[in-house]
């Protein structure tokens, strides 16, 4: 008869520990599991994350901007210099 050695487990955090894990507002959070495949997993109405998969997808730039910023736009004016 061997012996079962238990593996410790990550627990499952919630969308507020998350954000405040990562310091970001939970809307945030909601909007990058839609957007940007922030990995999430689904339990009844709840998300649950493990704290390891949200680093390594940080780490990954799943954070990042997606698109760069516009660039400024310049203004003109319509009054002309009259002579």
């Amino acid at each position: 008869m061997g012996v079962r050695m238990q593996v410790p487990t990550e627990p499952w955090v919630s969308v507020d520990t998350v954000a405040t894990h990562i310091g970001v507002a939970k809307d945030s959070v909601y909007r990058w599991i839609d957007a940007k495949g922030l990995p999430a997993h689904r339990v009844g109405k709840l998300w649950k994350f493990k704290l390891t998969e949200v680093d390594d997808w940080v780490r990954a730039g799943g954070a990042s901007e997606a698109r760069p910023r516009a660039k400024a736009v310049q203004r003109t004016t319509t009054r002309q210099r009259t002579r």
